[in-house]
């Protein structure tokens, strides 16, 4: 059996780097902390690399199993309820490594051209590090609550990444909005937890997700407001997820945070942190697929909207980066959609192998247009279509690279997100035909708003720029040239053959009555952003003028921003936290300053009993005595 020991170095070296350059990234020269960064995440990325072969190739075996190299005893909280700290190895597990390291360590590379100069560039890498250790020791947990204990330490480290730059106001807002905001959600995700070990009495993810488990027997007659107690905790579950993932309603958090620098786009907000919401459900799948079927049918149907309707909002978007953004919502909402039209074994498990696939080629593709986007707002010094065009000439690299991850995004054979949404869509068709339809139509507006993009900054029109844009440095091609690679060939990867949800391998087929229509509505996606846009012209702003309200109620993310802070600072804090204040002022501190003023009061007429004259002490004593003897006689006779 091969020893997989060495996966513990995974999360550790990272872990070991954040150490090394927060105390010390200071007192060397900036790019020291940058090459300690950047090889450390190479021997993470190489040994991911070789836990992948050794995991999914090097066995003989024709199903996968579960491994767990190292698990500590952390607390006990009783005989049967223990927190552990550990190591599981499972497809999904193994896949997320190869993810995780790749992308960190595409960034750290990118990151050494990109962020040369910035003041806090040690600051910078360290806090990559600590990220990367968050979320490795997120996907690598064997208990739900070491997953909760990672799941904060990832919104902390989002939070830092966010507010990079602390000087910008907008940045600090952004940091803010996406913390309290994640907060919310992992106060359900905690809920659900506590919930679900409690009626379990087991946090471990093998006990846990064990088909035909005895341990949620006694809960299947336990209900609250008429939905069972398993359907609250994980629904409570999923809400963590959600807000992870920034899945409806809390989504609004996701496009505020590209205020950080671009490369923490990539890793956090394109391929790493927002996906850790679908590796939640998929971790937890048996029990949604078993025991809570309704929540999983919601989680698809979260997954739809949320897809259909940030996909929406990208085509009036100006900012590119948000743009993007709003594009990563959408792939999510498909990964929702694949997991929650999913079945369980041989090819029933379609939906769940696709989400897992979609979340693979996505992490490639929209790393690499973020990344592509850094290298183009590094040539322009600008974040908006309106100050770019005609880039092609001058970005030649950037250019083929953004338009691979553009044709992947797309849906376009044979780049790699033809084949991992085409699953999605074919496991929908066979589940859903709400969803499927919904999808379909995701699917072409996907493609236009990628091409608006696409053709606004490198074709339309020719703009005067004040320095002539030149093309980033070989450190930040280079990893744009590998994800490149990655989106158009890793379509390829017989992802059927490596994760189930059962961890059997299962045949697959392609329907060209999905596949053909999809391609075509691609291809016609394409065509309307190459009318509207491959050449300036008035078109588009005769169409925004025509679309009037619509177009202005979808610029404005359909005012969800607004209708939060109404709610926050009308509601909440005017009509309770206001009059919450004044009782708690006037009421509650005014009685407590009431008790302390009649004390002064009372210790101010008696304290001139003590006057330290013994004459007067004699009186008093005399006094007292003859008052007693008399009220004895008094009673006595």
């Amino acid at each position: 059996m091969t020893d997989f020991s060495y996966t513990l170095l995974i999360p550790l070296i990272p872990l070991l780097v954040f150490i090394f350059t927060g105390l010390f990234g200071m007192k060397w020269k900036p790019i020291v902390s940058g090459l300690i960064g950047t090889v450390g995440l190479a021997i993470s990325f190489m040994l991911s690399l070789l836990a992948g072969y050794q995991y999914f190739f090097a066995s003989a075996t024709e199903s996968f199993h579960s491994i767990i190299p190292f698990n500590w005893l952390w607390l006990s909280l009783s005989d049967s309820l223990q927190i552990q700290m550990g190591v599981l190895l499972d497809p999904i597990s193994v896949m997320m490594l190869v993810v995780v390291t790749t992308i960190s360590f595409m960034t750290h590379i990118y990151s050494l051209g990109y962020m040369k100069g910035e003041k806090g560039f040690a600051r910078f890498y360290a806090f990559l590090s600590l990220f990367t250790f968050s979320m490795l020791g997120l996907v690598m947990a064997t208990n739900i609550f070491q997953m909760f204990i990672f799941y904060e330490l990832v919104g902390a480290c989002s939070f830092l990444l966010i507010g990079f730059y602390y000087q910008k106001p907008s940045a600090v807002a952004a940091a803010k909005k996406a913390f309290i905001v994640t907060r919310f959600a992992d106060l359900g995700f905690l809920i659900g937890v506590l919930i679900l070990s409690f009626y379990t009495g087991t946090f471990d993810f093998e006990k846990l997700t064990q088909p035909g488990s005895t341990i949620f027997t006694h809960v299947a007659g336990l209900s609250f407001m008429g939905i069972s107690a398993l359907s609250w905790a994980m629904g409570l579950i999923f809400a963590g997820a959600a807000g992870k993932s920034a899945m409806f309603p809390f989504h609004i958090w996701l496009p505020d945070a590209m205020e950080g620098p671009t490369p923490v786009s990539a890793l956090i907000h394109a391929a790493t942190m927002v996906v850790a919401g679908v590796f939640t459900v998929a971790r937890l799948f048996p029990i949604y697929h078993f025991y809570t079927p309704d929540v999983l049918i919601f989680i698809g149907y979260v997954g739809g909207f949320t897809s259909l309707f940030a996909a929406i909002i990208a085509i009036t978007q100006f900012d590119i980066k948000r743009v993007l953004a709003y594009s990563t919502l959408s792939q999510i909402g498909y990964m929702m959609v694949g997991l929650g039209v999913s079945g369980y074994g041989g090819e029933a498990g379609l939906g769940y192998m696709a989400a897992m696939f979609h979340l693979f080629t996505h992490a490639m593709f929209k790393g690499l247009l973020f990344l592509a986007a850094g290298a183009i707002i590094h040539a322009v010094h600008s974040n908006y279509m309106k100050d770019m065009g005609g880039l092609r000439k001058h970005l030649p690299i950037t250019h083929i690279t953004f338009l691979a991850a553009s044709l992947a995004i797309s849906g376009i054979p044979p780049f790699a997100g033809f084949f991992s949404k085409d699953e999605i869509l074919a496991a929908a068709f066979h589940s859903n035909k709400l969803l499927f339809y919904t999808e379909y139509i995701t699917a072409g507006i996907t493609s236009f708003y990628i091409f608006r993009l696409y053709f606004n900054i490198f074709w339309g029109k020719n703009t005067q720029y004040k320095h002539k844009p030149r093309e980033a440095p070989l450190n930040m091609t280079i990893p744009l040239i590998f994800l490149a690679l990655a989106s158009t060939f890793g379509g390829f990867i017989p992802f059927h053959n490596l994760i189930a949800p059962d961890m059997k391998p299962f045949a697959t087929h392609t329907d060209l009555l999905i596949v053909l229509p999809s391609v075509f509505i691609g291809l016609l996606g394409i065509a309307g952003a190459w009318i509207l846009y491959k050449k300036e012209n008035d078109i588009p702003e005769k169409i925004t003028v025509w679309m009037g309200g619509l177009y202005t109620v979808t610029y404005r993310k359909f005012y969800i921003d607004e209708i939060y802070m109404f709610v926050t600072k009308k509601i909440i804090f005017n009509r309770i936290a206001r009059p919450v204040a004044w009782f708690d002022r006037h009421i509650v501190d005014g009685f407590m300053m009431g008790i302390g003023a009649v004390t002064v009061m009372v210790s101010r007429k008696i304290k001139g009993l003590q006057t330290g004259e013994l004459q007067q002490y004699a009186f008093v004593y005399v006094a007292g005595v003859i008052l007693f003897v008399l009220t004895f006689l008094y009673y006595l006779g």
